[in-house]
């Protein structure tokens, strides 16, 4: 039978003790009351979960477009949470690491995880480098990049970590490879209750490592402009029209290419800035996003952000790029601006880059 939001799971433990509906109430109340900022988030999502509605309202991440506020179904938070146990195989008892703020979907989900599937969540105050005990071992942990850039070295203590929020860099991938525990990103949006589909970054063999994979119960396909399209009817009442422009591999799999409202026409060829970001990701090592600006002569050209004071790239940067990718124009900005989930708002900064 599946489980239902308004129970919870016998082994759940919180900071290693065991709540009933009611004592969890309590410690939400002390938390909203007496909390650090990321302990008063915890006793909001606490109370709006523990309450009579059938769902709960939650911000989107605003790295594409202005934040809004978008009502998602409890029963659909908890199916996420099964497919989510089922394909990593939770069981009732595991530990789980929990260091993202809960005022997010993915700081959320963690918490619905633990209670759902009875996990011994351990929580920590959100940073971009978590500080955790390396006394014992986790079972499950969820990051964004930068914390699992910033968390290598104690890595081995935690068997799996999903990675989500942003692009995972060609080097972090590459610094993955030697570690045992077991890492993976995710693609998923709030639209969705987190995430749909994982591809596993260390492990395997570069060419496995492309594709994602979809969860239990998720059908997927493509639009007229090649975007992913989502029908996952456990997850959301509506079929979800992407604008991640992908590779079908199968029924079950896809290669994220892009963004459809970040291409490049230039000269009449469509250009990905992603994949030429990919391609750059072991030269510039500061932070840096491809975008474009109108042309008289291609249409659009295509330009580089870079966060420096300088604007200045030798050209040997661009020797693994096609004639058509390389930047045009340089601009820089001493600091990128960010969503407050750290995604970098790229339109924003252009603009303050061009000024």
């Amino acid at each position: 039978m599946t489980p239902t939001f308004d129970k919870i799971h016998l082994k759940f433990k919180f900071n290693s003790n065991k709540y009933t509906f009611k004592d969890l109430k309590e410690v939400a109340y002390s938390f909203v009351k007496e909390g650090d900022e990321f302990e008063k988030n915890i006793g909001d999502f606490f109370l709006d979960w523990l309450d009579d509605k059938p769902y709960i309202e939650t911000k989107t991440s605003g790295s594409t477009g202005v934040q809004k506020v978008i009502r998602l179904s409890k029963q659909a938070m908890v199916n996420s949470a099964i497919a989510t146990g089922d394909y990593f195989n939770l069981k009732p008892g595991d530990s789980a690491l929990h260091c993202l703020p809960c005022n997010y979907i993915a700081g959320k989900m963690m918490m619905v995880r633990a209670l759902i599937l009875g996990l011994e969540v351990d929580v920590i105050k959100p940073s971009s480098a978590p500080i955790f005990s390396t006394k014992k071992r986790y079972d499950f942990s969820a990051m964004v990049p930068l914390q699992l850039k910033n968390s290598l070295k104690n890595l081995q203590h935690i068997n799996t970590v999903i990675v989500g929020g942003a692009s995972v860099s060609h080097k972090l991938i590459e610094d993955l490879k030697s570690l045992k525990t077991t890492v993976y990103e995710t693609y998923g949006m709030t639209e969705t209750v987190s995430h749909i589909a994982v591809r596993q970054l260390n492990s395997l063999k570069p060419s496995q490592t492309n594709y994602f994979k979809t969860l239990p119960d998720i059908e997927i396909s493509q639009d007229a402009r090649n975007c992913l399209v989502v029908n996952a009817p456990k997850l959301s009442d509506e079929v979800v029209v992407t604008n991640d422009i992908v590779e079908l591999k199968s029924e079950t799999q896809f290669k994220w290419l892009g963004r459809f409202d970040n291409v490049i026409n230039s000269g009449g060829i469509k250009l990905f800035p992603e994949q030429i970001e990919v391609k750059l990701q072991n030269r510039i090592r500061r932070r840096f996003f491809i975008t474009s600006e109108k042309d008289e002569v291609l249409g659009e050209k295509v330009v580089l952000v870079l966060e420096d004071e300088s604007n200045v790239l030798d050209k040997s940067y661009f020797k693994d790029l096609d004639k058509f990718e390389i930047p045009k124009k340089v601009y820089s900005v001493s600091k990128f601006s960010e969503t407050s989930t750290g995604k970098v708002q790229r339109q924003k900064t252009f603009l303050e880059a061009k000024a």
